[in-house]
């Protein structure tokens, strides 16, 4: 527990140098030789948390908590014992005073090597010198067993020591004509969990200047004081709030995090760039991936620390999994000799000793700018990919790395904090141009990596990827592939974590990309690709990397496609620079003295002034007010008040989950005496707090520790039974969903037993990948190119063979089918799959033979083609036949992804030939006929009606094994001047899935935009859009999630609900103060107005009623929809008025689901579960007779909405036994009539959305789950 008390700026503080008593001993030889040989350092000060305790009180008792972000346990301690008197001073009648006193208990922090800090403090010895020499200072890393890693900063300073020839020595004494001054150093090492390397050197620079004008006699006090100081700083949540404090004569500012997934970035990172050309640091980049034993090497220790962990952010999101140890003493030079991968750093003065004992070292010489081998002169490893390499030197011309060019135009700061200030903005800004450009180098190397991921089973495709690499590139990725680092790397993106690269990635994926993310079928090259990578003259020129096309309907979905330049790539790809400008946070003074009733005076101010930033803070900067939260929680907790920490710690998991720290508040929460724990669970939402904090910790405990496992796919040893089958094929890439395999394992074990022979899915694997292959070696003419859309990809090639258009191959696209002719080349239309009339084969006779043909019928020609495909007629018969039906049913049903499952079903047959070579080869590869098996079977007639009023099907579980239900919709309008960089000024829609996963569609174009936003595990059942700025959603675990429209991140949480949150409305107002709220509603009955700028609860009541559905504002009453009752309600929460089932559905299963009220009318529409009608009552008269309208061939309406002057009634249809059809009724609102009837999903219609009343958007449940897109007339 103790370990997640927070800490501050300090983790401990220790001294370094000569004792009294061997200084004795020197001063003593001094006298008799002329030189003094080096000195062994000692620890001679430790200094770490708790300084301060409570006073005892008067009963003796100590208070239960320790200030200061101490942490209470006790220590390990080393101790010194003396074995000699302190020396004393030249006379004996003076005070005696210690050159450093020696503490006679060192209190080590944990995890703190004294004897390793003795060799780091002085990496090249201590000596005795004659001169003074100048304050230097350089930094550590510490990492221990387990990989976390604490940071230091160490200051040496030089001091005199005064003796007399006979041997006694003076401090500061009267000069003498018998005193000799010698110099001896002393180091003082700042250790933090944080790396703050300028903000920590700064704080030394600031203390000597005190310890040079102080008194030795006070050295220890002032030590002490110091770390003291630093222990009570703060550390600044990640975001735009940097923490400020002042250290005379300097104000030190700590900066916050970039993101919550990276560390503090508090040193210059373009100093790489003034040592190294942009080709080395990519060389220095590329051993890193490989995990190679590197070593820095400079004559200055301070750069081999800022160079190391420069290089450390640059290739962020992987992360070095080797010892890392940049400093490295004389003492520690046998480290290199580790047989493993490690990072390390020494003196250039052992450069010959390191090459001449170990070979296969990457040598980095920081001062002459040179990369190289220990085993020869030039560094023989592969360069990173080409095109990454151009992007990041191309970038690197354009970094303005000399900061005396930015002064040229600016007036002289006549105040040192000013001249500061301006320079740490300069070097902030300059660094996130910095983390963007490397991180865009990041995303170039490994972009493509998701494609091969297969997130069921957690399998990466190693081989299909590298050979998707071109060819130049695969010694580059062979080696990385086998590291630690990108198995890290894979493990983060089989959990899907959302970090910076994730972000980066999509979006600077082009509209190409974004739309093929809409698809689902094989990897082949498109026109597109084809001719950005191919000659005019000659076709196809190299292999093109794996890409998936968009088969939409090009009538129903256009999009255009951007060629990204590189300069266009470069001001389109995200930044690291902050969105929002960087505010400060001042910390209050100091507090003179050490003592506890001081250090509480100083948090009192500090809780106090964050106060005041809270009251300040406008709504609108939830971002700021949740720092600010997050900052007085922290504050609270260590000054002992815990339950303060835990409000503060309530507000900021309303203001921003993602900043929330779990750990830390178990730890608040597992610290609370039982008075104090009373205390806060009488406070709800306190106790809802801690209810929520502890099951998240057992669910972080039940996760495995490293993450989770990667697989590497494997092809199988042993037969395959149905599961295992399914999940192999599912692994290798080729097609996800479970219909699509089981009809594949049917295919492979026809009249035989239920298994699969391993051999037999080695074939077919093979053959699927050769192909592949195949297509992305096509060559297509140009003449060919410029009939063909850019997104067409050729799937299958024919044999040369004869037709009635000449000689050619037959090349099949997922459009049409065209010849390409020999001799000259050239390009001839056979037919697009939705032109077909009719496909049949027979024997043609030719001498004396019979030649199986291919005959097909279009409706744009008279004349049949026909094709002697002879052994090929009878696959290429099945496929055409099974791309006809399936083009039929998706023009048909408005769904692009039937002709998506035809392409596949057709690839797979010819997998399936090509693999078995068997006689029953084509009867099993029918097996795979899917859609012209429905067809031959009887067609699914689609109604005139439901055909004229849908306009497109979208699928969003394309990336899953099998449907899921589409349970919420809700669209969010266009806004003007919204960059793509901050979410895109295009419409939304957001599909709310199954446990709790939300998707994003772009609206203009229906493609999905992002991946998904998890809020929570439960299902989802209603959502809102307030505002630009906030998607609420309603949660089953009775949570409301609040998501940012623009940047489709969810960090707010509303926790006041107790059950299912079920519905929402909102309430324009008059009031100045607060012109919109919002009510919420849940299940038990309780209501909610929310203050929306504020997220504040004005009011709660609870409604007597039977599971409440939703709610509606109408005319200044809020209406009620329960199982039992529809319910007017006025504001303070009594009833006025109660509509109860009608007579003749009480008694029945039927309840109500949904209502509907306007302003302009005066009737309130209702309908019902488990029955088919709508009801209509009077307001202003509920005791006039009601009109009931008659919904035909419906079981059960589930949802409603009123567009334009219709209403839309969506339920489900009866049908045969174990049957289900979604259905949608559109109701004429001033007629009281069913004016269409719609035949709408495979299954029931769960939710409607109007997208500004053009169009109506309908979800289905999970046999289906699809939305449909219909328009409004």
């Amino acid at each position: 527990m103790a370990d997640t008390v927070p800490s501050g700026l300090l983790e401990a503080c220790v001294v370094v140098g000569v004792s009294n008593e061997n200084l004795k001993e020197l001063c003593q030889l001094r006298g008799t030789e002329t030189e003094i040989p080096p000195v062994e350092a000692e620890v001679l000060q430790v200094h770490a948390p708790p300084f301060v305790k409570r006073e005892s009180s008067c009963n003796g008792l100590e208070s239960s908590h320790a200030p200061a972000f101490s942490r209470a346990q006790k220590r390990r301690s080393f101790k010194k014992k003396r074995e000699r008197p302190v020396s004393t001073v030249s006379d004996s009648t003076k005070t005696n005073e210690s050159a450093v006193p020696i503490l006679e208990d060192l209190s080590v922090p944990q995890n703190i090597d004294l004897i390793a800090m003795q060799q780091l403090c002085f990496p090249d010895g201590l000596r005795i010198t004659k001169e003074s020499r100048e304050d230097s200072y350089h930094f550590l890393v510490f990492t221990d067993v387990f990989g976390n890693q604490t940071h230091g900063v160490v200051a040496q300073y030089s001091k005199p020591v005064q003796f007399c020839q006979d041997n006694m020595m003076n401090h500061n004494g009267n000069r003498s004509s018998k005193l000799q001054r010698l110099y001896t150093t002393y180091s003082i090492c700042i250790i933090s969990k944080y790396p703050y390397y300028n903000a920590l050197r700064d704080c030394l620079s600031c203390f000597l200047l005190q310890l040079k004008t102080g008194r030795m006699s006070e050295f220890e006090e002032q030590v002490k004081e110091f770390s003291a100081k630093l222990a009570l700083v703060p550390i600044p949540p990640p975001g735009q709030l940097h923490v400020v404090f002042n250290l005379r004569p300097l104000h030190i500012e700590l900066p916050s995090r970039l993101d919550i997934d990276r560390p503090v970035v508090d040193l210059n990172l373009h100093l790489p760039f003034l040592c190294f050309k942009p080709e080395q640091i990519l060389q220095i980049i590329s051993s890193i991936l490989m995990e190679q034993r590197l070593v820095f090497l400079s004559t200055n220790w301070s750069k081999l620390t800022l160079m190391a962990e420069s290089f450390m952010n640059f290739i962020h999101p992987l992360r070095w999994q080797h010892p890392f140890v940049p400093v490295l003493s004389r003492q520690m030079l046998d480290f290199i000799m580790a047989p493993t991968a490690f990072l390390m750093g020494c003196h250039t003065f052992h450069f010959e000793d390191v090459t001449e004992e170990i070979e296969d070292l990457v040598l980095i010489d920081i001062d002459r700018g040179t990369v190289l081998s220990s085993s020869s002169d030039k560094l023989e490893l592969p360069d990173v990919p080409e095109t990454a390499k151009n992007c990041f030197i191309f970038r690197c011309k354009e970094l303005k790395l000399h900061y005396d060019l930015e002064l040229c135009n600016t007036s002289t700061h006549t105040d040192i904090n000013d001249l500061r200030a301006h320079r740490r903005r300069w070097q902030q800004k300059l660094n996130a141009v910095i983390l963007n450009v490397t991180m865009e180098l990041m995303v170039n190397i490994f972009s493509d990596v998701r494609e091969y991921l297969n997130y069921e089973h957690r399998v990466f495709n190693s081989e299909e990827f590298l050979r998707s690499r071109e060819p130049e590139d695969h010694s580059f990725y062979k080696k990385v592939l086998d590291t630690h680092i990108f198995h890290s790397f894979l493990r983060d993106r089989l959990n899907k974590r959302n970090d910076a690269f994730t972000r980066m990635e999509l979006k600077n994926r082009s509209e190409t990309n974004r739309l093929r993310s809409m698809t689902e079928s094989p990897r082949r090259p498109t026109v597109e690709e084809i001719r950005k990578f191919s000659k005019p003259e000659n076709g196809l020129n190299k292999r093109l990397g794996m890409s998936m096309p968009n088969l939409t309907d090009d009538r129903l979905l256009t999009a255009p496609v951007r060629n990204l330049s590189m300069k266009t790539m470069l001001t389109q790809s995200s930044t690291w620079s902050p969105s929002r400008p960087i505010e400060i946070f001042k910390l209050p003074e100091f507090p003179p003295p050490l003592a506890f009733q001081y250090v509480q005076n100083y948090y009192s101010d500090l809780i106090s002034q964050l106060s005041k930033a809270i009251n300040m803070a406008t709504p609108d900067d939830s971002a700021l007010l949740a720092r600010y939260h997050y900052l007085r929680g922290l504050v609270n907790y260590v000054a002992g008040k815990r339950v303060d920490a835990l409000g503060d710690f309530q507000s900021l998991y309303k203001t921003d989950v993602d900043i929330f720290p779990v750990k830390l508040v178990n730890s608040l929460v597992d610290s609370l005496p039982a008075d104090e724990r009373q205390m806060a669970e009488r406070r709800t939402e306190l106790k809802r707090l801690i209810s929520r904090v502890k099951k998240d910790n057992e669910l972080e405990q039940a996760r495995p520790l490293d993450g989770g496992s990667v697989k590497r796919f494997e092809l199988p040893k042993k037969h395959l039974h149905l599961d295992d089958f399914v999940r192999r094929v599912q692994e290798s890439g080729i097609v996800k969903d479970l219909g699509t395999i089981h009809r594949l394992f049917e295919a492979f074990t026809v009249g035989q037993q239920k298994q699969v022979d391993p051999e037999i899915f080695c074939f077919f694997y093979n053959y699927w990948k050769e192909t592949e292959a195949a297509a992305h070696d096509v060559e297509l003419p140009a003449i060919v190119l410029e009939h063909l859309e850019i997104n067409e990809c050729v799937y299958k090639l024919s044999s040369s063979v004869k037709t009635s258009h000449g000689v050619g191959k037959i090349a099949m696209t997922q459009r049409r089918l065209f010849l390409l002719t020999e001799g000259r080349p050239g390009y001839v239309e056979i037919t697009k799959f939705r032109d077909i009339e009719d496909v049949k084969k027979y024997s043609a006779p030719f001498l004396l033979l019979r030649i199986p043909t291919l005959k097909i019928k279009t409706s744009l020609r008279k004349e049949s083609f026909e094709a002697n495909l002879k052994s090929e007629c009878d696959l290429w018969h099945l496929m055409i036949k099974e791309m006809w039906a399936g083009r039929n049913m998706a023009d048909d049903h408005k769904d692009p992804q039937f002709m998506e499952q035809a392409l596949i079903n057709a690839l797979l047959m010819d997998a399936v030939v090509g693999s078995l070579q068997t006689q029953k080869a084509i009867y099993a590869a029918s097996k795979l006929a899917y859609f012209d098996k429905m067809k031959s079977e009887g067609p699914i007639m689609v109604p005139k009606t439901t055909s004229e009023t849908l306009k497109h099907k979208i699928n969003p579980s394309l990336d899953l094994t099998s449907p899921q239900a589409v349970d919420v919709l809700c669209y969010t309008p266009g806004q003007l001047g919204v960059s793509d960089l901050d979410g895109g000024g295009n419409p939304k829609l957001w599909c709310a899935m199954s446990d709790g996963k939300v998707l994003v569609f772009d609206a203009a174009s229906w493609t999905m935009q992002h991946s998904s936003v998890q809020v929570g595990t439960s299902r989802l059942n209603c959502m809102l859009s307030v505002n630009s700025q906030q998607l609420w959603i309603g949660s089953e675990d009775s949570f409301i999630y609040i998501i940012n429209p623009r940047s489709t991140s969810c960090n707010k949480h509303l926790t006041e609900h107790r059950t299912a949150v079920t519905g929402f409305t909102l309430e324009e107002r008059a009031d100045k103060y607060s012109q919109m709220v919002a009510y919420s509603c849940s299940a038990d009955g309780s209501v909610i107005l929310w203050d929306v700028s504020m997220l504040q609860v004005k009011r709660q009541f609870r409604v007597s009623c039977d599971k409440l559905k939703s709610i509606q504002m109408h005319d200044g009453m809020l209406w009620c929809c329960a199982h039992d009752c529809l319910v007017e309600v006025r504001r303070n929460g009594t009833v006025h008025r109660k509509v109860s089932l009608p007579a003749h559905l009480q008694g029945s299963p039927a309840s109500f689901s949904s209502f509907l009220l306007y302003n302009e009318s005066e009737y309130l529409w209702a309908s019902f579960a488990d029955a088919g009608e709508i009801c209509v009552w009077h307001c202003k008269d509920l005791i006039r007779p009601i009109i009931r309208i008659q919904l035909q061939d419906c079981a059960s309406v589930v949802c409603m909405i009123r567009v334009k002057d219709q209403i839309w009634v969506g339920g489900r249809g009866r049908t045969g036994p174990g049957k289900t059809r979604g259905k949608i009724y559109v109701v004429n609102v001033e007629q009281c009539r069913v004016e269409k009837e719609l035949v709408a999903h495979a299954d029931c219609v769960q939710t409607l959305c109007s997208a500004e009343d053009r169009y109506v958007l309908s979800g289905a449940a999970q046999d289906d789950g699809k939305i449909g897109i219909w328009k409004v007339e």
